[in-house]
């Protein structure tokens, strides 16, 4: 046994000799030297034993989210989601944990995935969503244990699940059918498969538009007949593709319900969704938000039922306005905006039990962070701190004294934690579920650098270093191009674009927060619409270029990497970089703004974006200047260019052109096409073939 495995043995040993129980039994804390001793040598023991993280252990990882505290106060339910690589799927499950972190407990334990539970308003039992039985239904359990029992029998299955204040009712969403099938239609060629479509808008995501809207359903918690309450509509809530459980809210009393609809004919080219208010008894609805062009989402009442609390943009057709925390007066009928002087955008937002503030997530900087805000004059500031997102789900107790949150960075997956409601209040672990492992891994060192970029303006950038980085040695580089493309560079740990296996593997990972990301104010984030490929290229390149003046960068080394808007700034580069790079990577990339035009499903981004449709002489100089396709006779250093056939969003033909370019110039390039996958690759085999292909084609090519 080696010397300094004895040594720890022994200390540890010597420690649990130690009394540590007073006489009237109550634990008494270690004496400040030991305890001191002790976590010494357990961090040198940890440092010892730690490794180099692979692309299987970090996909084995588990997935936490959607914290949500008990009427009680007593007990947090979240979901977990483990992913099974032999079988090639996820499967989630609920989970309890006490608000002390003490005590723990598995809720369910299903092989068909049990998610999205709600607590019952006497908190004595919860409601989730299961599918066990084939399409996903309404299952009831005890807290106290035993086996869950089926409510629902909905034949096309339920999603996003609410449970009544008055403990009357469950809500949910469920497609309705009201057009006629193109079989149907043509019933005497029954052989026949085909699409019809006399409107635009046909596909959005990963799926086609069919003769189903999802609409929105009550029913009585104990079973009984459903009750739709958008009976007739050819419009749909949640809005797709992302839109969950957050856009239907219940008041209070439990006599109104709010929901989230765009009730558009210009479906495509809109953002202008709104707030819909129904009345229970009556059926009557209400739009709240009438005249706001904007996207309106997220209602939320306040406890004492005086509140609408929303999420709004305010110009329409730009998807990433300022997201503003608004205030609707159920009395008067009034708006205001709550978030007036915040320059930021308002995520996860909850109500103080006092009616009187609301917390929420937004970003600061390049982190995500927990602020609190005042009802009465607006006033806000910031509770947590560090080099974090909290930005994993958000509740508040009963009492108004604690705050659960998820917190993550790149040396952490998801885990969640308490604080109390105040300023720099210390957070407290409740889920360790990655921690024990975790804690086997060597972390990379993140650094914050302000790289001034051509015009003097400065760029935010993460520079994370591998683990135990050596300045007198030289390492290969890899350029991050974020996507979105407004999405910030934050302190994410993405399960696909993951920084800690990049530096792992070996490379130093540079990742600026280029003109047109949020959470620096949304002039810099407006900065990137209309000029794609002006300064939000140059900021890239002037991270880049102060990089590749470090003595310990391998210069010959050095990839641009990137997906969606970041895959298009790695088309970009192809054909401007210069002679900077030895390799790229493109996932999902834009490559030709007019062809995507033509083909992908949110009309209001690329009007937005581009300044409207590239046949508009007065736009068309932008599609000219910015689009990479232009720049394709400057090609000439090896791609890798990924793509899913169920990409919608930017279609798979934007990297078979790219390619195309790549093959037909003789440059060596690899092509990847995911038949299942849309526009992330969700399925940890296809994930892991796409780890192995991405680290093999950057390690294979060096400059000359």
């Amino acid at each position: 046994m080696p010397y300094r495995h004895i040594v720890f043995i022994l200390l540890l040993i010597t420690i649990a000799a130690a009394p540590v129980t007073a006489q009237n039994g109550q634990k008494r804390p270690l004496p400040a030297k030991l305890e001191q001793k002790l976590k010494s040598a357990m961090e040198q023991q940890q440092s010892l034993d730690r490794h180099l993280i692979t692309a299987e252990e970090m996909m084995a990882l588990k997935r936490v989210y959607a914290p949500k505290i008990s009427p009680d106060g007593k007990w947090v339910m979240y979901g977990m989601t483990a992913l099974d690589i032999e079988e090639n799927r996820g499967n989630a499950d609920l989970y309890l944990v006490s608000t002390d972190g003490l005590r723990r407990k598995q809720l369910t334990a299903s092989p068909g995935g049990d998610f999205n539970g709600v607590w019952s308003p006497d908190g004595k039992d919860i409601a989730f969503l299961s599918s066990r039985d084939g399409a996903p239904q309404i299952y009831r359990i005890a807290i106290s244990g035993g086996e869950a029992r089926k409510i629902s029998d909905v034949e096309e299955g339920v999603s996003n699940l609410s449970w009544s204040p008055d403990g009357r009712y469950f809500a949910y969403t469920s497609d309705v059918k009201l057009d006629s099938t193109e079989q149907e239609v043509h019933a005497k060629y029954d052989k026949a498969n085909v699409r019809i479509y006399d409107r635009i808008h046909v596909r959005h995501w990963d799926e086609w538009n069919d003769e189903k809207y999802r609409h929105l359903f009550i029913m009585p918690v104990d079973g009984g007949e459903p009750r739709d309450l958008m009976e007739g509509e050819r419009w749909e809530t949640p809005m797709k593709p992302f839109g969950g459980a957050e856009q239907i809210a219940w008041s209070p009393d439990g006599k109104e319900i709010a929901y989230v609809s765009k009730k558009v004919d210009d479906y495509a080219e809109s953002t202008n969704s709104d707030i819909y208010v129904v009345d229970i008894a009556s059926g009557k609805v209400q739009n709240i938000t009438d005249g706001m062009p904007g996207f309106d989402r997220d209602p939320l009442y306040s406890p004492d039922g005086k509140w609408i609390a929303f999420h709004s943009m305010a110009t329409p057709g730009h998807e990433a306005d300022r997201n503003r925390l608004m205030l609707y007066d159920r009395s008067s009928g009034e708006v205001t905006e709550l978030s007036r002087t915040l320059d930021q955008w308002v995520g996860n937002t909850v109500w103080a039990p006092n009616s009187e503030e609301l917390y929420f997530s937004a970003e600061d900087g390049a982190t995500v962070q927990v602020y609190r805000i005042a009802v009465d004059d607006g006033a806000w500031e910031i509770l947590t701190g560090g080099v974090y997102n909290h930005d994993a789900g958000l509740d508040i107790s009963p009492d108004g004294e604690t705050l659960v949150y998820g917190r993550r960075n790149f040396n952490a997956p998801t885990e969640l934690f308490a604080q109390e409601a105040e300023k720099d209040a210390r957070p407290l672990p409740l889920t360790q579920e990655n921690t024990a492992f975790m804690s086997t891994v060597k972390p990379v060192t993140i650094e914050e650098r302000w790289i001034p970029s051509t015009d003097g303006k400065k760029v935010q950038t993460w520079v994370v270093y591998p683990p135990d980085f050596d300045p007198s040695k030289k390492y290969p580089m890899i350029t991050y191009c974020q996507g979105g493309p407004q999405a910030t560079v934050s302190q994410f740990f993405s399960f696909a674009w993951n920084f800690l296996l990049m530096a792992s593997e070996g490379y130093v990972v540079v990742a600026p927060n280029r003109r047109g990301l949020p959470g620096f104010g949304q002039e810099w984030n407006d900065a990137i619409s209309k000029d794609w490929g002006g300064m939000p290229m140059q900021d890239i390149l002037a991270a880049t270029d102060a990089l590749l003046k470090e003595p310990f960068i391998d210069t010959k080394q050095v990839s641009a990497i990137g997906a969606s808007a970041g895959g298009y700034a790695v088309f970009w580069l192809a054909g401007n970089h210069e002679g900077r790079f030895s390799s790229f990577v493109s996932h999902c990339g834009v490559f030709n703004l007019e062809s995507m035009y033509g083909a992908t499903e949110e009309l209001w981004f690329t009007n937005w974006e581009n300044g409207g449709p590239y046949w508009d002489a007065a736009v068309k100089p932008n599609y000219d200047k910015h689009s990479p396709h232009r720049f394709a006779q400057n090609w000439d250093t090896p791609i890798l260019i990924i793509t899913g056939e169920y990409d919608f969003r930017v279609p798979y033909t934007q990297s078979l052109e790219a390619y195309t370019v790549a093959q037909v110039k003789g440059i060596p390039s690899k092509l990847i096409v995911y038949p299942k996958e849309n526009h992330w690759v969700l399925h940890p085999q296809e994930q892991l073939i796409w780890f192995e292909e991405f680290f093999d084609f950057m390690g294979k090519y060096r400059k000359d």
